[in-house]
């Protein structure tokens, strides 16, 4: 049996970077019994997860978006601080009970896609290629599918998400102002109104271009670090997989928070009477007002958050896909 060095070379090889297997793409054989079906329970394992990862996520997530849009903090203490006094805990919350049926489905997507696209490439199921690493052409080209597929799915439940966040006005003091919007549906109900459907997908452009490649990259990175620290012939343990999700995580935040505060910021747009022409005027725009610097903005809460999240969200995945079969 080659060892791991050898098994490593192996899946750098030309028919590798085919995204299979020169014995698979020549051979006639019908693939197996458990490559053939489409595994629903991927897309159920990651609407759980995606739950899990966002309510413990939820709070650092409003904080980020605050920062990307308003001017009015000094950081990310001073946000903290400032949402708390003003707004109660409860402020850090606004919003999440509408992602939780919605976003969360959308990370079923994700992982749906990402697995099923992966099988479709490889001729492997979720367990096989445990034992086989697909090549990082196929992995990469699988999580880019699914990114591409989330980014639409998701941008009108991560617009109405971003509005309500972005709501200052306190509900627990006598006396404060009433926020804009009510809830969800009456969000939704407003935006349609006021800016008809296309309303709903501002900054679906650069939502598919944070979401595309940097999910190629997250599961590349998730991927190969459980390949790489697991014994031949065994399943990733816990420590594995939370450690290979949280990096995951944290790589995939490293190429998004450019285009993430761009998104924040179109979405945003038709609320804050800044509304801009498009994609290229927000980018352009915010370079000259605010300078490079702007487009990190909320890179270091986004990578505190991303390490704890995904490692739950990943650990939560690949626990209940073992515990189905």
């Amino acid at each position: 049996m080659p060892g791991p060095g050898e098994r490593q070379a192996t899946s750098y090889k030309l028919d590798s970077l085919l995204c299979g297997t020169a014995e698979q793409w020549s051979s006639h054989l019908p693939a197996p019994a458990s490559a053939q079906t489409m595994p629903v329970e991927e897309f159920v394992a990651g609407w759980i997860s995606g739950a899990l990862g966002l309510v413990m996520g939820y709070p650092f997530d409003t904080v980020k978006v605050r920062l990307q849009t308003q001017n009015a903090y000094r950081g990310i203490v001073d946000c903290m601080v400032k949402i708390y006094r003003h707004e109660s805990i409860l402020g850090f919350f606004k919003g999440m009970s509408f992602p939780i049926a919605s976003i969360a489905v959308v990370n079923s997507v994700l992982f749906g896609v990402y697995s099923n696209t992966l099988q479709v490439l490889t001729a492997t199921s979720h367990q096989d290629r445990r034992a086989q690493l697909p090549s990082y052409t196929c992995i990469f080209l699988a999580g880019c599918t699914g990114g591409f597929v989330q980014a639409y799915a998701l941008a009108p439940f991560d617009l109405i998400k971003v509005r309500l966040q972005n709501q200052t006005e306190s509900r627990v003091r006598l006396g404060s102002p009433p926020p804009r919007y009510r809830g969800p549906v009456h969000c939704a109900a407003t935006i349609l109104r006021e800016e008809g459907p296309r309303g709903l997908f501002r900054g679906s452009g650069a939502l598919m271009l944070r979401d595309t490649p940097t999910l190629g990259l997250y599961f590349i990175t998730y991927e190969g670090l459980c390949y790489q620290y697991t014994p031949t012939g065994q399943q990733p343990s816990s420590t594995t997989v939370l450690v290979a999700g949280g990096f995951a995580g944290i790589a995939s935040w490293v190429t998004a928070t450019p285009f993430d505060v761009v998104k924040a910021r179109l979405q945003m747009g038709g609320v804050q009477q800044r509304a801009y022409a498009g994609m290229r005027d927000c980018i352009v725009t915010s370079f000259r007002r605010e300078g490079l610097a702007v487009f990190f903005r909320g890179f270091t809460i986004n990578s505190a958050r991303a390490f704890p999240v995904n490692a739950v969200t990943f650990l939560s995945y690949e626990s209940l896909l073992r515990m189905w079969g």
